[in-house]
């Protein structure tokens, strides 16, 4: 199975791009036909009125453990970077970390947008929902049953704010509910009247219902995957624990998750993977209560790396490593290749 390497330049009226794709050769269902007519394929596309960024990837054979490309776009006048983030199925947090340099409310007219479309899958069972806290993103591992592929599709969500922390650990989706009713927990109420906006004891369906259209119960009591009303949150601490999704990802992944599907619920703001025989590294910031306990984050990386690296004959890029540390935009840059390769970047 051969890998092709495309640098393809996007250009139509709404935007400007140019994209670093890796195409597996024989991943796909065109497998038959040139990577060349295959880029072809992926502009025109462009041109069509649907969403650019997939949410759905081939899963990666053994080995390899990277998904998507960063490429980037250029703003118009009328676009916030949130605007962009949702067009993209980014959330938040993720593209301001990409652009720290772009103002989030009013981008200059053709600025460049970075798109962080790229990620190292989690370490964990490639198997049903994992979600990684840190990243706040969402994954689901499943087969395709018509095209007979394992697939990854990989969503941005909001998870619980400090003191309302998403829980860790294994779970599974108990219960399904399409158009819920939202019973406010007496905490939250609580909260509520404090601030001095209380709540009903139940809220139901509709515009107002902060669950939006969709939810999935999870047997850890009280949590929920689930869609919003406000959908400019998506991609930040901002919630009671719950995991919350934009409308339309959730409106895509509930038709197709069990009930009994297994959640992994994990803590990786340093992620590693392979891609072509060589590393790469994926720093998040640490969350909120992470930082309290003074966690060396380069200590934590430098053991996770000599690990992964341990009796490799690889060559190490050691300024890349400090400038993802440094930076923490959860971009995966190449930090190992091994030194039979013969190359160096």
């Amino acid at each position: 199975m051969a890998t092709y390497h495309l640098t393809l330049l996007i250009n139509h009226e709404k935007l400007s791009a140019r994209a670093n794709l890796s195409l597996i050769y024989g991943a796909l269902p065109f497998r038959k036909m040139p990577a060349a007519l295959l880029g072809i394929l992926f502009v025109l596309f462009v041109g069509m009125p649907l969403p650019l960024w997939a949410t759905t990837h081939p899963a990666p054979p053994a080995g390899t453990d990277l998904i998507g490309f960063t490429t980037t776009v250029r703003a118009l006048t009328e676009d916030t970077l949130l605007d962009i983030a949702r067009q993209y199925n980014l959330g938040q947090e993720e593209i301001l970390l990409a652009n720290p340099n772009v103002d989030r409310w009013r981008p200059a007219k053709r600025s460049e947008v970075v798109l962080p479309g790229q990620f190292i899958l989690p370490r964990a069972e490639r198997k049903g929902l994992v979600l990684n806290l840190p990243e706040m993103r969402l994954y689901y591992f499943y087969m395709d049953e018509l095209e007979k592929m394992a697939m990854v599709k990989t969503y941005p969500v909001s998870v619980g704010r400090m003191d309302w922390n998403t829980p860790l650990g294994k779970a599974r989706v108990e219960r399904k509910d399409k158009d819920p009713s939202w019973f406010p927990p007496e905490s939250l109420k609580l909260e509520a009247i404090a601030a001095g906006n209380p709540l009903p004891d139940v809220v139901p369906p509709g515009p107002d219902n902060p669950l939006g259209g969709y939810a999935l119960r999870l047997n850890f009591p009280g949590y929920l995957i689930h869609g919003t009303n406000k959908a400019y949150g998506v991609g930040m601490r901002v919630t009671h624990g719950c995991v919350r999704m934009y409308p339309e990802d959730i409106e895509e992944l509930f038709p197709i998750v069990p009930v009994r599907t297994m959640v992994q619920l994990v803590n990786q703001p340093i992620k590693l993977g392979w891609q072509n025989q060589t590393l790469f590294l994926e720093v998040h910031p640490l969350m909120d209560e992470d930082l309290e306990k003074n966690q060396d984050m380069r200590s934590m990386a430098y053991a996770m790396i000599f690990d992964e690296t341990e009796q490799k004959d690889v060559i190490l890029d050691t300024k890349t490593i400090e400038r993802a540390l440094r930076e923490q935009n959860g971009i995966p840059v190449p930090i190992a290749t091994f030194v039979s390769d013969g190359f160096r970047y």
